[in-house]
């Protein structure tokens, strides 16, 4: 996969089948999507593309909204990279590209910048200036045979129509399961891990902590969940806390994530992580005292090792 940052640095000189998106989280739909771009590619003989931006539109149109990233750029990138797309263009999003007309957008970037024979969207897709371009936008290109249009409708899981907002309604409220279910994958926190205080040390339970690399990523449920990680090619599992700590302090400042790995013993301050969340095991407590938050500690190492076989 080839990531460009600016359309000029892509090669022209081959066709291409290309989609447009954000893909925040990149969603079973958002595969479907992918899938078929790679597909009809390879049919055609000709280049896969995903044109995608960066902030996401929403960071620039309504600056006053929490924004609530799926993923960072970073767990995006990685994730796409096992895709099997060709192409991977990131274009800046900002003021000036947001007031584009859905014309100049289609001739400056589908058909000069990208040289698109294909153009492969989802049933809701909305590009240009006061979302001016839609799939009957595109169509008429179609017919004047500057590419063809092809419509990949919405996808379902039990009747539930898939969507990044569903996504985040279910990871802000800690279920985990159902979230990964519409993701296809396990939903992430990624992070490089800082040094902490070490009550957890001071009971049996050392946990690294995990500084976020994306202020704008939504965030679960406050609680404990089990969690794995590729470190070194080796997978890690282990139990995760969100939230507050309040047995060991007492006024509410920044939330704090910290994970503590089964059968793991190395250090790893420094290094980043990329955490998958799997199941929520509980909500957050605060226990009377430190041997009290151990006892209840142990019990959900036994849950957590029961999930992932490891007893």
């Amino acid at each position: 996969m080839q990531l460009h940052k600016e359309l000029h640095s892509f090669p022209i000189d081959q066709p291409t089948v290309v989609t447009i998106g954000t893909f925040d989280g990149l969603h079973l739909g958002h595969q479907k999507i992918l899938s078929s771009v790679c597909q009809v590619a390879k049919e055609l003989g000709h280049a896969s593309v995903l044109l995608t931006f960066h902030p996401h539109p929403r960071k620039v149109l309504f600056p006053s909204e929490p924004l609530g990233l799926i993923q960072t750029q970073e767990e995006k990138m990685a994730r796409l990279e096992a895709l099997g797309l060709d192409h991977v263009v990131v274009l800046e999003f900002n003021e000036q590209f947001a007031q584009q007309s859905a014309a100049a957008f289609v001739e400056n970037i589908l058909i000069k910048g990208l040289n698109a024979q294909r153009v492969i969207i989802g049933y809701d897709h909305q590009f240009g200036h006061d979302r001016q371009g839609n799939l009957a936008f595109l169509r008429t290109y179609e017919a004047k045979g500057s590419f063809t249009v092809t419509e990949i409708p919405v996808e379902q899981i039990d009747a539930v129509y898939i969507s990044s907002s569903k996504i985040r309604k279910a990871i802000a409220a800690g279920q985990i399961q159902q979230a990964n279910t519409y993701l296809g994958q396990p939903y992430q926190v990624s992070g490089f891990v800082s040094r902490g205080l070490q009550n957890g040390r001071n009971i049996g339970y050392p946990t690294a902590n995990v500084a976020l690399t994306e202020t704008e990523k939504i965030l679960p449920a406050d609680g404990v969940y089990g969690v794995s990680t590729e470190y070194k090619g080796r997978k890690l599992y282990g139990m995760m806390n969100i939230g507050w700590r309040p047995t060991i302090q007492e006024t509410k400042t920044v939330k704090k994530i910290e994970v503590h790995f089964f059968d793991f013993h190395e250090d790893i301050y420094e290094a980043y992580l990329a955490l998958s969340l799997h199941v929520h095991i509980r909500p957050e407590h605060k226990f009377e005292n430190l041997n009290a938050l151990k006892a209840q500690l142990q019990q959900d190492e036994q849950l957590v090792r029961s999930y992932f076989r490891l007893l």
